[in-house]
């Protein structure tokens, strides 16, 4: 009798706006990497996130462990997308006396 090594595929896909989702549910390969890398081991991410299936999980962390550097690439793009974007909304909708304009808009409204 022979063994047959052959790896199942990553559990991995990609979603409409291209984020990496592990498995059929919504939790980003981010939060993976970024538990693991805390120390928690993959029945502790499991733990925080139940929607994951262990075995997923253990294969997601086994394609980081043998993937780090395009991984860590892929996360880096992730989070400079997000600072760009928290950029763009901090230029569109300012701060900058927001209490104020709150404030007159609900006045208007109570006037009207």
């Amino acid at each position: 009798m022979s063994l047959v090594i052959e790896a199942p595929p990553v559990p991995l896909r990609a979603d409409a706006a291209g984020v990496l989702r592990v498995g059929k549910t919504r939790v980003p390969l981010d939060t993976v990497v970024y538990t693991f890398n805390q120390g928690a081991s993959p029945e502790e991410i499991v733990m925080s996130h139940p929607t994951l299936a262990l075995t997923d999980v253990y294969a997601v962390v086994n394609y980081y462990v043998h993937n780090r550097d395009e991984v860590d690439r892929y996360i880096s793009e992730r989070e400079a997308e997000a600072e760009r974007m928290r950029e763009e909304n901090e230029k569109r909708f300012p701060q900058e006396g927001i209490r104020a304009r709150l404030l007159a808009r609900r006045q208007k409204q109570n006037e009207g």
